[in-house]
């Protein structure tokens, strides 16, 4: 069914890392629900954004570019999203160098973790399964291992019994704190969110991690229970932040599961898209925009 109002759903991925589908894939599909923008928020890359753009220029289509960055504090993964980061600025470039070779340092870790279980999995495997994403590799695609090699029967499986963090084989490298994120994104003119707060099940940190430089907060996330999103509503508001919206869509898996939200299930206003915009512009970066 078309989405009839002007919508941007702000957090989508593609299989520039850990999504069932390529960037031109999404933006498409986006158009084709009726949705006004979308953003492309793959994990550690901006690999993706280029090829969107052009796609979103085809579809006319307000394109988001993003990224969603993994950080860690007292030992709790969190994500933080940065929207029209300059991608040509040479330290950024640095930067996502370094967000790489950690991802891959975690991969080879749980790579060896699993091994230990007596899991047998090899790098090779994990890029095949990755196939053109191979540059950002995720825990989805060693959950799609799991499922082929007969270990659980579904990438929820995986992650409750192996994969997450009180998973058997679940690891975590160093990582940087989420205010390195937040300040890594304003230097590179782009704009800063924490992403889906609910998930991390500590609103004491969440409230933290508010405070601590970033400018904005994703209220409204598929995983997010409508008492969460007026809860989120009120410290964006508190905290004078940005109040972002997005589905986190990854796509339907072979076994018809669905990660996290459909996409457009969750968005924003396209008022929020312009206010982003204007922060970017604030901020002095125009070679991003669009």
């Amino acid at each position: 069914m078309a989405i009839r109002q002007a919508t941007i759903d702000m957090h989508v991925h593609t299989t520039a890392s850990d999504g069932i589908y390529s960037p031109t894939e999404m933006v498409a599909m986006a158009a084709q629900l009726g949705l006004a923008g979308v953003a492309i928020t793959d994990h550690d890359t901006t690999a993706g954004v280029q090829e969107a753009k052009v796609a979103a220029l085809r579809h006319r289509i307000k394109l988001l570019p993003g990224i969603e960055i993994s950080t860690v504090v007292s030992g709790q993964d969190i994500h933080v999203l940065g929207y029209f980061t300059n991608n040509d600025d040479e330290l950024w470039q640095k930067r996502l160098i370094q967000l790489g070779a950690t991802r891959e340092s975690r991969n080879e870790m749980l790579i060896a973790k699993l091994n230990e279980l007596g899991i047998v999995i090899t790098l090779q495997e994990v890029i095949e399964i990755a196939g053109d994403s191979h540059g950002s590799i995720g825990r989805p695609h060693f959950a799609q291992i799991l499922i082929n090699k007969g270990y659980v029967n579904s990438k929820q499986e995986a992650f409750d019994l192996y994969l997450g963090e009180y998973g058997k084989a679940f690891v975590q490298p160093l990582r940087i704190h989420p205010s390195d994120a937040y300040q890594w994104i304003k230097e590179a003119g782009g704009v800063s969110v924490l992403a889906h707060p609910g998930i991390y099940h500590n609103d004491l940190l969440v409230e933290q991690l508010l405070q601590a430089g970033v400018d904005g907060v994703e209220v409204n996330h598929s995983d997010h229970t409508p008492e969460q999103v007026q809860y989120y509503e009120s410290l964006a508001k508190r905290y004078s932040l940005l109040a972002t919206a997005g589905s986190d869509f990854h796509g339907i898996d072979e076994q018809g599961t669905q990660i996290h939200g459909h996409l457009g299930s969750v968005g924003a206003s396209m008022d929020v898209y312009d206010q982003i915009y204007s922060l970017h512009r604030s901020r002095g970066s125009l070679k991003s925009g669009l």
